[in-house]
């Protein structure tokens, strides 16, 4: 199930690439701060466009929600929505640290069915599909190779942002640090993706100011791997909601017993 959209959104993150490198490598990133107050550079709006080219001429009768487009909420109507970030990580693009990707995500009745992830620098894809498990793609070439979390529950290694992070994340990490052993600061939703690949245990998020494109595609990958993206309730964030920020926050781990708070 859902052969034609992976195919698809594994075109549309391809498509922008080279766009997105050409401004990256560039003197002129186009920076503007938005109502918000977050960053949007001229790679966000022309990824954003020409993703949404894509997928609306492959899939004319899904809705679209991206980051850099009016939100159409005839979407809620609508059982298949494309869930899309451009560029996650802005303020990681605009600082130059390589750790920034592109997310595609599905949702099908609220739910999170399939997710592509692109790491434009390194050209590293990581993609899931619902029932079908979670793949690494070393470049668009390349083989895929399954992903799996491991099952670490002592000596863990939590993943923090490079720009979010606040004191309320600082103290759960000290709450548990018989556990919680090691910190690694890494960007956007590299988090999630390393997470699914084996390579670090958790990641909290507790500021209200991530969006559904932030989390659609990286919790189906972390999912699909054997791991659990959850709000702090302990049920998974669902999707095409009328209000798309995820106010109640979230907890990336590889195992149940480090859902820890």
């Amino acid at each position: 199930m859902f052969e034609r959209e992976l195919e698809v959104a594994l075109q549309a993150v391809n498509s922008v690439r080279e766009l997105i490198l050409e401004i990256y490598n560039s003197n002129d990133l186009g920076v503007e701060i938005k109502p918000d107050n977050s960053p949007v550079t001229r790679a966000d709006k022309a990824a954003d466009k020409k993703i949404r080219e894509v997928l609306s001429t492959a899939f004319p009768l899904y809705s679209l929600l991206t980051e850099e487009s009016v939100d159409d909420k005839n979407r809620l109507k609508n059982d298949y929505v494309w869930i899309v970030d451009p560029i996650d990580g802005t303020k990681d693009f605009v600082a130059k640290n390589d750790q920034f990707t592109v997310n595609i995500g599905l949702s099908y009745k609220h739910k999170a069915v399939l997710g592509v992830i692109l790491v434009p620098v390194t050209g590293e894809i990581y993609y899931a599909v619902e029932g079908e498990g979670s793949f690494y793609l070393k470049d668009k070439n390349a083989e895929p190779v399954k992903l799996h979390c491991n099952n670490k529950i002592k000596d863990v290694t939590t993943l923090v942002s490079n720009f979010h992070s606040n004191q309320t994340e600082m103290d759960m990490i000290k709450k548990h640090s018989d556990i919680i052993k090691h910190q690694r600061k890494l960007g956007a939703t590299l988090k999630g993706c390393i997470i699914a690949k084996g390579e670090a245990e958790m990641s909290y998020r507790f500021s209200s100011n991530t969006k559904e494109w932030d989390t659609c595609a990286m919790q189906i990958i972390v999912e699909e791997a054997g791991g659990y993206l959850l709000k702090f309730d302990g049920t998974p964030i669902r999707y095409n909601r009328e209000d798309v920020y995820n106010h109640d926050g979230y907890i990336i781990c590889n195992r149940k017993e480090n859902f820890l708070l």
